[in-house]
């Protein structure tokens, strides 16, 4: 989702259009109605194309121009783009091909290819209409994929068609899932015949792009759409899940105990209907299992908390191929949410656990627009009663927050139970955050802001990012305001969600990969693989990027201050699912922790503030069978980590290596620990002894 609306968005065309060009509009609206921003093409009857798109959500979003003409083969001979990213970087791309070799160059690469006739570019930054030229390009010859440049190739699907009305005019449209870009099927609606082209990009629960004048379409193509959208992940569900079927022993696993942050002996785990029905020494006598796992000494963890997550339903099975089977989701649509949710509990959907999170947000001109957006405290208490009576332990407060009812907000969702985290709301600090009664603090910058920003501040705009990038690398750990800070901060027990891999972003040079990615990059699809090169920060020159790298660095540092103070640390992403967990742990070990005690936090500490704790955190008996089976010592090497072998939970067996092939992703761990059926305790009974048995006790009862 994220990725896909940093492709996009347009308000106005400036330019006249002259009588032998055709301009199409589309219109992008929010989940709640917000108009926000939309892309004007015009295409001339050359080829040539003209685009400007525009979106903005939460204070950010990318502008883009774009300039580029389709050959006779339906494909860009040229391309250019410029504007600015969501985070406000640079974005200035081009590409021609030009007597069969293609080339290309951007802030962050380039390169040529030659035999590249026929071959669609794919831009780093473009708006929807680039979707377009492939969709047309593709149904020109039905079956057949498109290829793609730099590498790779493109197909599409047609899931659905639906006539969609708008006042008194209709029109047919179809779904199209084109596959070979990412990790999961982008999903785009367009016009049928023999040139169809987009007419409408839905994201259910979030928002919708329309032709201009067809808004009225976007919930019907939504409800569409995600039936559609559940068709294919219950499919995936059924394949890649396999349920385990009475009582499965996993023999041989030296178990890391999560409270003391050390591992085992090895030991034999049993799982039954989900749980752990007993754990004992390796080799104790076996009675009744029907299955067995082989860990063949692999250590074997409690599973992995992400505590930032902002659940998709294509996402599950990064998780699980991670290791990570709990998820505390931190806002998210709630009509989607609930779905989810209750394809999860089927076992429909393919993923973790999710423990929700209410997202509640005030009505400002930058609000975001997940959960309840509310205007005064007897909307908020009204939301937060939904929230509670649909099971939600925790309570989210956002940037546009009204500080002017924080405090009576927090104190009515404690009263429903709930615990309170949030970024800090516009005016405020975290200090006086958590004089309001915060119970904990998202993101590592909402942190460092309590020193940097003044009440003018706006922290809804990209200054968030630009003050802790800019500030923090001079800012004294040792002075009184930050010793006294920490200090309350462990008085009070208020739990710290840095999202350290997140920020990494920060000191990233355009062209440059992101660190957290580094150990992932050669295992992804390669589109995937080079939008890791992609910075999103507006970097000017080279001491601004060692002022952000030392920034970054301390803000890496204060975590671990704030650990070795008392202050409970967690561990979450807010970024691409699974594999960046992994990068957090990495990070918390560079802050100064073990990399047992970083498995500590994403594990016992992720159980204890999800209010968990009497089912999940620990390989302990009558708790729930969440299980990760690790090649390597995590515990002596935090990047073993990422070599999961095998994953157990809600009563089923996946396998990485097989998640990791149906993404497109190469295996972390190929040699993974078979699931066998174990032959029955006794012949005599198997075989028709407790038919003789049974007449021999009731004939014995009759004699009596």
């Amino acid at each position: 989702m994220k990725k896909i609306l940093v492709l996009a968005i347009a308000a106005a065309f400036g330019a006249a259009a002259h009588a032998a060009t055709q301009t199409t509009r589309y219109d992008i609206y929010l989940e709640n109605g917000t108009r926000a921003g939309g892309q004007v093409v015009e295409r001339d009857d050359d080829g040539s194309t003209r685009v400007k798109f525009i979106y903005k959500d939460n204070g950010r979003g990318p502008e883009l121009a774009e300039r580029f003409k389709v050959g006779a083969d339906g494909t860009m001979s040229d391309y250019a783009v410029t504007g600015n990213s969501t985070f406000g970087s640079v974005i200035d791309e081009h590409f021609e091909i030009k007597d069969g070799t293609a080339s290309w160059h951007s802030t962050s690469e380039q390169g040529t290819k030659a035999g590249a006739g026929g071959a669609m570019y794919v831009p780093l930054s473009s708006s929807f209409e680039t979707a377009s030229v492939a969709i047309a390009a593709l149904a020109a010859h039905p079956g057949q994929p498109l290829a793609l440049l730099p590498s790779g190739q493109l197909s599409q699907r047609k899931l659905d068609e639906m006539v969609v009305t708008s006042g008194a005019k209709s029109q047919t449209v179809q779904l199209l899932a084109l596959t070979g870009l990412g990790l999961s099927p982008q999903f785009m609606w367009a016009t049928t015949g023999a040139k169809p082209h987009l007419f409408a990009f839905v994201a259910p629960g979030y928002m919708a792009m329309t032709e201009e004048g067809w808004a009225d379409a976007a919930k019907p193509l939504a409800a569409r759409q995600k039936l559609a959208e559940a068709g294919l992940l219950a499919d995936m569900a059924t394949r890649l899940q396999h349920k385990l079927d009475g009582l499965t022993v996993v023999r041989n696993a030296r178990i890391f105990d999560s409270d003391k942050a050390t591992v085992g002996a090895p030991s034999d785990v049993y799982v039954l209907r989900g749980r752990i029905t007993a754990v004992l020494p390796a080799g104790s006598p076996v009675r009744g299992a029907v299955n067995e796992i082989d860990a063949a000494g692999r250590i074997m963890l409690p599973g992995l908390f992400d505590m930032h997550g902002h659940v998709g339903r294509w996402e599950g099975g990064l998780n699980l191929a991670a290791g990570v089977t709990s998820v505390r989701d931190m806002g998210n649509d709630n009509a989607t949410m609930q779905q989810m949710l209750d394809e999860n509990a089927g076992g429909r959907l393919l993923g973790p656990q999710v423990v929700p999170c209410g997202f509640l947000e005030g009505a400002s001109p930058m609000s975001a627009n997940n959960g309840f957006v509310i205007k005064d405290l007897a909307e908020a208490r009204n939301a937060i009663d939904w929230y509670a009576e649909h099971g939600y332990p925790q309570l989210k407060i956002y940037n546009s927050f009204p500080k002017a009812i924080l405090k009576d907000t927090i104190a009515y969702a404690h009263g429903r139970g709930m615990r309170v985290s949030g970024h800090i709301p516009v005016g405020l600090r975290a200090h006086e955050a958590l004089d309001a009664g915060y119970d904990e603090i998202q993101h590592i910058n909402q942190v460092m802001l309590n020193f940097l920003a003044t009440p003018e501040t706006d922290t809804r705009t990209l200054d968030r990012f630009i003050l802790p990038a800019e500030k923090v690398a001079g800012l004294d750990f040792n002075s009184p305001v930050v010793k006294n800070f920490i200090l309350r901060l462990k008085m009070k027990q208020t739990v710290i969600d840095p999202t350290l891999a997140t920020f990494a972003f920060l000191k990233q040079k355009d062209g440059d990969m992101n660190t957290p990615f580094i150990p992932i990059a050669d295992h992804m699809p390669p589109d995937v693989k080079r939008g890791f090169h992609a910075g999103t920060m507006k970097i000017a020159d080279a001491a601004t990027l060692a002022r952000y790298e030392k920034s970054y660095a301390k803000m890496v540092e204060f975590v671990g201050l704030l650990y070795r103070a008392g202050v409970p640390i967690v561990a979450g992403t807010d970024e691409m699912a699974g594999f960046t967990l992994q990068a957090e742990l990495e990070l918390l070990v560079k802050a100064g922790l073990t990399p047992a005690q970083a498995i500590q936090v994403a594990t016992r500490n992720g159980a204890r503030y999800t209010r968990t704790s009497n089912d999940r955190g620990s390989v302990t008996a009558g708790k729930l069978a969440d299980l990760v089976l690790v090649d390597g010592d995590p515990t002596s090497d935090i990047g073993d980590i990422r070599k999961v072998a095998a994953v157990i939970t809600r009563g089923y067996l996946v396998y990485p290596h097989e998640l990791d092939k149906e993404l497109g992703i190469a295996p972390f761990v190929k040699d993974a620990p078979l699931l066998k059926p174990l032959a029955p305790v006794s012949a005599t009974i198997a075989a028709g002894g407790n038919e003789a048995a049974l007449e021999r006790f009731t004939g014995s009862a009759k004699r009596h």
